[in-house]
């Protein structure tokens, strides 16, 4: 199975099951590695995967958002 190295933030949002403007946030806040080409966002699929893990090791927004905490963005 081939699976591209680029994902778009529509190819994002469903990998990551996030919203497109959650994803559109981080990307601009430079929350999340992403590359901008010309007017549109592209993302690694590999570098994704990596910040995936290293949020789950840190205290990541998926754990803020499951418990509710105040002041943090869902």
């Amino acid at each position: 199975m081939v699976t591209d190295k680029w994902l778009t933030i529509d190819e994002l949002a469903k990998y990551l099951k996030l919203g497109q403007t959650k994803l559109y946030h981080l990307a601009q806040n430079g929350e999340i590695p992403a590359s901008k080409v010309g007017s549109q966002w592209r993302f690694d699929r590999e570098e994704i995967d990596i910040w995936v893990k290293s949020q789950r090791n840190d205290g990541n927004i998926s754990r803020h958002n499951k418990t509710g905490n105040a002041g943090e963005e869902s």
